[in-house]
């Protein structure tokens, strides 16, 4: 018995490594160079930039690996340029993967450019993790349909101009979602969400929204399908995000552990400051390497690159948070000052342990892949 996983590989091709080089540049000059943004303004005008600079390309793509370069490096600057990136992504991959020709003629150019914002519609009140629990609905109605129902936790709600939405179009259990492709014009925002870290993120409504034929996504009943093919792509690429979230961290607590003098020396003297500094460091390569082990699995089609980016979703994520709590006790009261940086970054990596399948529900997407359907 050789395990679950085919082999150990971590493969990189030249292309990787400029498109690492070109993300890292950018988020010196066009994130950090001018301070931190949480605004509107920021989000559009930042989406834009990263197209004209080939950023969103990745994602557009679905190129697993490329996905977590790009968002490693803008993670590291902001949050929300990271979930900017991500969602032009998230939003457009039921189309690459399911739409038809006119669909991705009008929306790929758009959305690669970022003159176009993209978001995906699927969580309602009682339909997260659950996904059978949707009750939005999508009913035939002479060559088209009416859709109605509710989002919630919908990112870039109230600033996207197109959104992938999933509804009820039937009541059979193995073919009862599909998936739309709904203008901003025909969405009404019912509210934007004050967040912990903020971004761009509300509640949206569909009062019965009139629909063209052309407007399904794939086929009727395969939106599930076209759902968790996404999903399961950008998985580990959160694991990434998380990862240079934890990175900045740690960069600014080294700074803080050279310069902060206590007791006549720098703190970074003390062994119970340098044994923070080097957990973070070792349990960050780690979470690392696993990211892209995943992301080299996903790009490569093994059995086993749903698994893998699970686990590196999980251990990412988890792994940022105790780095980043590290960062903020070595900073001491100034950590938890409103407006530094650490104290940013620990609100803005929480999400991330939520969003694209919890921790646990991480958990038994990997019991059930090790363990099969018991009964």
């Amino acid at each position: 018995m050789m395990g679950i996983v085919e082999r150990v590989s971590i493969a990189f091709e030249e292309r990787h490594h400029a498109l690492e080089a070109s993300a890292k540049a950018f988020t010196t000059a066009h994130v950090m160079a001018h301070g931190h943004d949480e605004s509107d303004a920021f989000a559009r005008r930042i989406t834009h930039e990263m197209g004209a600079a080939g950023l969103l390309d990745a994602g557009v793509a679905l190129d697993v690996r490329g996905i977590c370069l790009a968002r490693e490096a803008i993670a590291y600057g902001s949050g929300l340029a990271d979930s900017m990136l991500a969602l032009q992504g998230l939003g457009y991959g039921p189309i690459a993967l399911g739409g038809t020709d006119a669909q991705r003629a009008e929306w790929k150019p758009r959305v690669t450019s970022g003159t176009a914002i993209a978001a995906i519609a699927i969580t309602e009140p009682e339909a997260g993790s659950d996904v059978g629990g949707m009750t939005t609905r999508a009913t035939k109605s002479g060559d088209g349909w009416v859709l109605s129902g509710k989002k919630c936790f919908i990112t870039n709600a109230g600033i996207a101009d197109f959104y992938c939405v999933f509804a009820r179009t039937s009541d059979e259990k193995s073919r009862s979602i599909s998936a739309f492709l709904v203008p901003a014009e025909k969405v009404r925002l019912i509210e934007r969400y004050a967040l912990v870290a903020p971004h761009p993120c509300g509640e949206i409504a569909f009062d019965d929204v009139a629909l063209p034929a052309d407007a399904l996504i794939g086929r009727e009943g395969e939106g599930l399908k076209l759902a968790l093919g996404t999903l399961d792509r950008f998985r580990s690429t959160v694991g990434a995000a998380s990862i240079g979230m934890a990175q900045r961290a740690l960069d600014e607590a080294i700074e803080r552990a050279r310069t902060r003098r206590q007791f006549g020396k720098a703190i970074g003297e003390f062994q119970q400051i340098q044994a923070m500094l080097a957990d973070s460091f070792a349990e960050l390569e780690a979470a690392r390497l696993l990211v892209y082990r995943a992301a080299t699995a996903w790009d490569r089609d093994e059995t086993s690159g749903g698994m893998l980016a699970s686990a590196a979703k999980m251990i990412a994520t988890e792994t940022a948070q105790k780095v980043i709590d590290r960062a903020v006790q070595i900073h001491g009261g100034q950590g938890v000052r409103q407006g530094s940086t650490v104290e940013r970054l620990y609100r803005e990596v929480r999400a991330l342990r939520i969003y694209e399948g919890t921790t646990e529900i991480q958990r038994v997407v990997m019991s059930r892949g090790l363990l099969g359907k018991l009964s």
